[in-house]
């Protein structure tokens, strides 16, 4: 089995695009996965790039997905030491990285800082491995 870490906006696409995650995977957030995806499908919303129903039908479809939400004080720790050490003004994309390296075999995102700044700590894949046997 191999579990991936997803962001926010890997969630929203997991849900937009109506795929079905093979098995054989497991995914995996910091708790702050929610907020953030309702940050972002209100802000489409409230740009006009998407109706209110299709927003609430996307939060909804996230709620449904099979993500495991940690956000330990562990979890927080770890955080807080990479955003250090990656000089990152705050710790929202360090919880990612630290989760991959405490829980999973990869963080999946398409968010180009933060795949740059995990390079260095954990396995960085395209979100299109989730879907891959």
């Amino acid at each position: 089995m191999t579990t991936f870490v997803i962001d926010a906006q890997v969630a929203i696409d997991l849900v937009t695009d109506t795929v079905d995650i093979p098995p054989q995977h497991s995914l995996a957030a910091p708790t702050l996965l929610r907020s953030q995806a309702l940050a972002l499908v209100y802000e489409s919303v409230h740009r006009g790039q998407i109706d209110e129903p299709t927003g609430r039908r996307i939060l909804d479809g996230i709620r449904g997905l099979r993500i495991r939400l940690l956000g330990d004080r562990s979890l927080q720790d770890h955080a807080w030491r990479i955003a250090a050490k990656l000089n990152w003004p705050d710790t929202y994309r360090a919880e990612y990285i630290a989760l991959a390296q405490l829980q999973a075999d990869a963080l999946a995102t398409a968010d180009s800082e933060l795949a740059a700044g995990a390079r260095g700590f954990v396995a960085t894949v395209t979100p299109d491995h989730i879907l891959l046997p």
